[in-house]
Order: C-alpha cells, then structure tokens, then sequence
C-alpha cells in the first residue's frame, strides 16, 4: 500500500465533466428548453406548482450543469461504470478492504466526524488506483458538487496547520486523502447495491440497481472553517450561500411572519439525526411558501437549488419531481439563533419529501454542518 503519512500539502486531482463554458438548452426528460428569466413579482406570486419546478430546475442548471452533462448517461449506469474500473485497479487485500455484503450494518454506518472507518482510505491509495477511485466519487456528483467535496477536503490542510499537539498525530488526523470508499453487494449482478464516500465532513451514501440511483441520501457537507479571510478578495466561505440565501428569507420577513419563522433566539448544538439511519424530524415549523411574498420565494428556490446542484442532473429532477408531485407549497422554512453573520444559528427548510438541516454554531460559528435527506426513506429503506 502507498505510505499514507507524508509532510507534503496533497490536493487530490480534479475530475471535470465540462471545464469549459455551461451552456442550457434542450435539458433533462422532455427536451424543457431552460432561459435565463428575469423574475415578475405578479408572475412568481401566482405561480403553479408545475412553474415552482420547472423555475427550481432552471436555477440548478444555470448554476451547475452544463448540457453535456445533463445529456450523459444516467449516473447509475456512470457510478456502475466507475466501481468496476476501480476495483479492477485494486490488489487482493484492497478490494477485501473495499467490498461487504449488501445487507452488512455498516452501509448504514455512515457518520461526518473524524473517526476510525472500514473501506479503503484514498491516502492507502496511488497512480492508477487512485485515479480510478477520484473518478468513482466524480460519477456520483455534479461537477459542482465534486469541486464542492474537494474544497471541503481540502480545509483539513487548514486544520492541519491551525491545530496544535504533535505532528505526526495532527497529520494522522487532518489529511485531505482520510476519505474512505465503501462497496456493498456486487455492482456487477442484478441486485441493488450500495457505495459510500465519506470523511470529515463529507458523507455521500448512494443505492443503485440496473442502471438506476435508488438512493442519493444522506448526503452531507460540512466546512471548517466556514470562512478563512486572507484579505480583500482572498476570503473562502464553502458553503456560503447555504448560509446567505438563508439568512436573506429571514430578513425579507415582515414582522408578523419573523414571529412564526424565527423559532428561538437560541440555535440548537448541531443537526437532527446524525449517524442515524434515517432523519429525525418532528412536524414542519416556520413559514410555508404558499404564505411567503415573492422575494421569499426566489430566495427559497434558490436556496434549495444550492443544495440540489451537488447532485447529478438525473437525481435533480427526480427531487424536483418528488417534490412537484407531494406540493411545493407546503414547503416550510425556520430559523433559530442570530440574525447576523458570525452569530451561531440553524435552519430546516422541510417538505412532504426532503428535509434540509443547517447548523453553523461550532467555533465561535465558523464551522458548518447540512445535509439533505429524503423523508421517504434513505439507504432505500422505506419509513415505517
């Protein structure tokens, strides 16, 4: 195996999908030809349920996906690819490493704390192994959403540097390659199977089956730090818009509204339901978007849209479409802690179908944690 402690900086490498110009036009199922709009208030305030979509995939796209990538194979049939190209790049002790049984209790194992974790490390990793295994996390994502998880890999390198004790024991701990690829079942039979890629702050836990992505959830992202300012334009904030477009709902509220959107002055420790196998969710809270004004509204869409655009274009409408088909207006928005930024605070943006989590309470808050989870089920598995 590759030696997997080194006092080298190590930036995994990027797989793009399209570096160049992200064009829209004839997207996703039905050929939907997507402009840039401009928004009429009149028109968002009597939007149908059928317009909520359509607007929703519009803003993924022109955020994150270009047309060849929405024009690719479905990304089951990608991830299937990738899976067999990497395990065929393993030795005999790597691939005993890598695999488990479809049903083993560790594919819901799944955590986003640093910690001891089966599967193969990418930092036991190197030349064409690794590679292939960049290629496999790349086939689960946008490429939006694979930039995301490298710049989220890549402040364990802050971490590194900011935090004290020995050496070796920090590198050990902080190292932008401790991410770990886990394969349940066989991607080559007929049966469902199962992959994760997780980390620190990194938790992406997907089912496939003949082609087909069963499952995309949980799917989480974190940041620490939430924001390293090296000066003017030298600032990064990873997940800053998850943040920005939240705040902004709460701050285009009316009076009357931030009493029912704003739940406490006191923002809970963390998300709901970590490490649990599936989401921990009481009834919606807040204000729902059928009682929201128009700037609420946009906001909202694109809000969500930030969260979606991680994923595969496939596994975006198939969201979008879960969540035309159970009501876009009995979408709820909240909010706990500090209004301004640099307070600690928490927000849940929950539907019939989906619940968003953020918390952002952790060092002085500056260290952020979401996730997305389908409240019908994650791993696949109905709720009972």
């Amino acid at each position: 195996m590759a030696a997997r402690l080194t006092g080298r900086l190590m930036s995994p490498p990027i797989v793009r999908t399209d570096s160049g110009r992200r064009e829209l036009g004839c997207q996703l199922s039905g050929c939907i030809t997507i402009l840039p709009f401009q928004e009429d208030p009149q028109m968002t305030d009597s939007l149908s349920r059928s317009g909520f979509l359509v607007l929703l995939i519009a803003l993924v796209l022109m955020q994150s996906l270009s047309t060849s990538e929405a024009d690719e194979a479905p990304p089951g049939e990608k991830m299937t690819t990738a899976v067999e190209a990497f395990l065929a790049t393993l030795d005999g002790e790597q691939k005993q490493m890598t695999t488990f049984d479809f049903d083993d209790q560790e594919r819901l194992n799944w955590h986003f704390i640093p910690r001891e974790r089966k599967g193969l490390g990418l930092w036991d990793l190197s030349g064409k192994a690794l590679s292939a295994a960049e290629r496999f996390v790349a086939a689960g994502l946008s490429t939006a959403g694979y930039e995301k998880a490298l710049q989220v890999r890549s402040l364990e390198e802050v971490l590194y540097l900011f935090e004290g004790g020995d050496e070796a024991e920090r590198r050990l701990k902080r190292h932008p390659h401790r991410y770990y690829l886990s394969v349940f079942g066989n991607p080559s039979g007929t049966d469902p199977w199962g992959w994760r890629f997780e980390g620190h702050h990194v938790s992406l836990n997907y089912t496939v089956q003949d082609g087909k992505v069963l499952s995309s959830t949980p799917e989480f992202f974190g940041a620490n730090p939430g924001l390293i300012d090296a000066g003017p334009s030298r600032s990064l904030r990873v997940l800053g818009r998850r943040e920005d477009l939240a705040r902004s709902i709460l701050k285009a509220a009316s009076n009357d509204q931030r009493a029912v959107i704003w739940i406490s002055k006191q923002a809970p420790r963390d998300i709901r339901g970590a490490g649990a196998a599936q989401a921990v969710v009481g009834e919606p809270e807040g204000v729902a978007l059928k009682d929201m004004n128009p700037e609420q509204r946009k906001l909202l869409r694109q809000l969500i849209a930030e969260y979606l655009k991680a994923m595969p274009a496939r596994v975006v409408r198939e969201r979008t479409n879960a969540i035309h088909e159970a009501g876009s207006d009995n979408i709820y928005f909240a909010w706990w802690g500090g209004s301004e930024l640099n307070e600690p605070h928490h927000y849940v943006v929950q539907g019939p179908t989906f619940i968003i989590e953020y918390n952002n309470t952790q060092n002085s808050a500056n260290h952020v944690h979401s996730i997305w989870r389908n409240l019908s089920g994650d791993f696949n598995i109905p709720v009972r």
